[in-house]
């Protein structure tokens, strides 16, 4: 997705404007995601600390008690868990589309598939199936905040940003939707509204323990061609 500057000064040496622009890549994960902060890492947690070979079995013994009893959602998202953190996002997704068709009614399962399948790059699918939860009313503030990324991805920013309000209207202050706000700005090439909306997010109490909110501020910043100011902003969670 391409940023459109509106000012002029913003347009510097190519080698800077990737610099930042990768800073951005970086920080858009959906997902994320992630710290718990600034999105949620809800399709199950892992307990393996490497990806060696007794992380490989436990998983396939998660995947056998899983595929003896399929309707177990628990035993489902942690085999799908430890399939993304092996590296097997296909895998994962099937795992989930199985799931999802198996619990039709879960909203909580139907946002964790609809999420995973934006950050896996299938925005159309993942909004397809996050839109569902929406038209049923059964959205909450996590669903609306992915809806709103997918059309990000779109280049849908107008769009976008009318999920996050709703979003913001149900978790009023919350940092990953106001992050994810910002950035829609920053992507559509509004770089001052992103700059002042991340100084926002910055100044607040909770903000200080994310790191990325002031790196998103230094690559707002930066794409100004203010490189000084932004350097001095990123440094500030360097050891």
């Amino acid at each position: 997705m391409s940023v459109k500057y509106r000012d002029q000064n913003a347009r510097r040496p190519l080698n800077l404007v990737m610099r930042f622009s990768l800073m951005a890549f970086a920080a858009v994960s959906l997902a994320a995601c992630k710290t718990t902060s600034l999105s949620d890492s809800s399709a199950g947690t892992m307990s393996t600390a490497s990806l060696g070979e007794v992380s490989i079995k436990e998983t396939a013994a998660v995947g056998n008690r899983w595929k003896a009893n399929k309707k177990n959602k628990k035993l489902g998202l942690q085999y799908a868990g430890r399939l993304k953190s092996l590296g097997q996002a296909g895998d994962q997704l099937k795992v989930l589309d199985e799931l999802a068709g198996l619990h039709p009614q879960d909203t909580q399962l139907q946002v964790i598939y609809g999420k995973e399948l934006i950050i896996a790059g299938q925005t159309k699918r993942g909004q397809s199936v996050l839109q569902k939860v929406a038209d049923a009313g059964k959205a909450d503030w996590k669903a609306y905040s992915a809806l709103g990324s997918a059309l990000d991805q779109q280049g849908k920013h107008a769009e976008a940003r009318k999920y996050y309000e709703a979003a913001l209207k149900s978790r009023p202050g919350e940092i990953s939707i106001l992050n994810n706000m910002a950035m829609s700005h920053l992507l559509e090439g509004d770089l001052a509204q992103s700059e002042t909306l991340f100084k926002q997010i910055d100044a607040m109490p909770t903000s200080g323990s994310e790191p990325r909110i002031r790196q998103n501020l230094a690559l707002s910043v930066g794409l100004q061609g203010r490189f000084d100011e932004a350097r001095e902003i990123a440094s500030r969670d360097l050891p």
